[in-house]
C-alpha cells in the first residue's frame, strides 16, 4: 500500500450530507413567505389601551379579521413596517378588516420586550397612521402571544383563529397579503 493510500474511510458522504443541510437552511431563509408556526390556534385574548387610554380588548373585534401587529418605537423594522401597514389599511376599505398594532413602549424610560419606552403618539402621528394603535406598556402581550421578537405580526380570521404568524418586518401592502386578508373576509 502506498503511502498516499490510507485506511480511514472517505469524507464525501459528510461533505455531501453538509452540502445539503447548508442548501436546505438557504431554501428556508429566502422564502417569500415565513412558516406559519400557529397556523389554526385560537388566538389569544390581550388588553390594551388607545393613546386617549380607553381599554380595548380581542373580543372588540370579535367577527372581523385582524391584523394584529406587536411593536416598539424603538425597533428599526417595527417603524419601517408600520407604513405597509397602513397602505394595506387603504387598500382593503372594509369595516370587518382592521389593522390592531399595539406598542410595547414602557411608560418613561421602562424597559418592556426588550425596549426602553418612546413617543407612541408622535410616530402615529410622523408616519400618518389611521388604523387602532394601542398600547400595553406592561408588555404582556409579548408573553401572552410567545412573541420571539419585535415586530411580530398576527393575521386572524373570522372565527378568531390564527392564520398566519410572521416575525420580522415584512411589506403588508403586498398582493399575497390582501388577496389573503380578502379570502378571510369573504369566508
Amino acid at each position: 500500500m502506498s503511502r498516499n493510500e490510507s485506511k480511514r474511510p472517505s469524507r464525501l458522504p459528510y461533505a455531501l450530507a453538509l452540502l445539503a443541510l447548508g442548501v436546505i437552511v438557504v431554501v428556508v431563509w429566502s422564502a417569500d413567505e415565513s412558516v406559519d408556526m400557529i397556523a389554526g390556534v385560537q388566538a389569544s385574548m390581550f388588553e390594551a389601551t388607545t393613546l386617549e387610554g380607553e381599554a380595548v380588548s380581542l373580543d372588540d373585534y370579535r367577527g372581523d379579521v385582524v391584523l394584529l401587529n406587536i411593536w416598539a418605537t424603538g425597533c428599526a423594522p417595527c417603524l419601517q413596517e408600520l407604513p405597509s401597514m397602513q397602505r394595506l389599511h387603504e387598500r382593503i376599505d372594509d369595516e370587518d378588516f382592521h389593522v390592531v398594532a399595539v406598542s410595547v413602549d414602557g411608560l418613561d424610560e421602562q424597559r418592556v420586550c426588550g425596549f426602553v419606552g418612546g413617543d407612541v403618539s408622535m410616530w402615529v402621528e410622523r408616519l400618518g397612521l389611521t388604523f387602532d394603535v394601542l398600547r400595553d406598556p406592561s408588555g404582556a402581550i409579548c408573553e401572552t402571544y410567545d412573541t420571539t421578537g419585535l415586530p411580530e405580526s398576527f393575521l386572524i380570521g373570522r372565527d378568531g383563529r390564527i392564520y398566519k404568524r410572521l416575525a420580522g418586518a415584512t411589506e403588508w401592502d403586498a398582493d399575497t397579503y390582501a388577496e389573503q386578508i380578502r379570502r378571510l373576509l369573504d369566508a
